[in-house]
């Protein structure tokens, strides 16, 4: 099983990487996972709707030059569809099953993810209606797949 992570940007607090690495690490036994970070497009701070659009195509772009053919994908974004912990675990087992072994999750810049992007994933996946840094989104993310493996292995980290 591979994992792997595209985010844009780059992570900056030493306590979110150490988090990522010690989830990264418990990984380990279950899945490889890689985690691909893509540049973010630099931004003035009050853009108009087409220049929104702009960065995210230019994002999108580079997000989706780090997706082969052959990868599910998962997006994250605010209007994908939230599960339970229970939930997402059992899809992660039913992918497998179904020949599935390369599973990429995607998290775009500050301003969401492109059309193309959206258009490319097989699903999207929310995490609720708040808004989270990305930095915090990767450790979420990261912990919830290591939960999924736990579940589906029967342990009791869920509880």
């Amino acid at each position: 099983m591979n994992i792997k992570i595209v985010c844009v940007g780059k992570l900056k607090e030493k306590y979110f990487k150490d988090g990522i690495a010690e989830y990264v690490k418990r990984m380990g036994r279950f899945a490889k996972v890689k985690i691909v970070q893509v540049p973010d497009e630099k931004a003035p701070e009050k853009l108009s709707p087409a220049e929104m659009e702009q960065v995210k195509e230019i994002e999108g772009r580079r997000i989706l030059d780090k997706i082969k053919d052959k990868e599910y994908v998962y997006v994250t974004a605010i209007k994908g569809k939230e599960r339970t912990s229970e939930e997402f675990a059992k899809e992660i087992s039913q992918l497998t099953t179904y020949g599935h072994s390369d599973i990429t999750f995607v998290i775009g810049g500050s301003l969401g993810t492109s059309d193309a992007v959206n258009k490319r994933a097989d699903d999207l996946i929310s995490f609720g209606k708040f808004t989270m840094p990305h930095q915090l989104m990767r450790l979420v993310l990261i912990e919830q797949i290591y939960r999924a493996f736990m579940i589906n292995s029967g342990s009791p980290y869920h509880k």
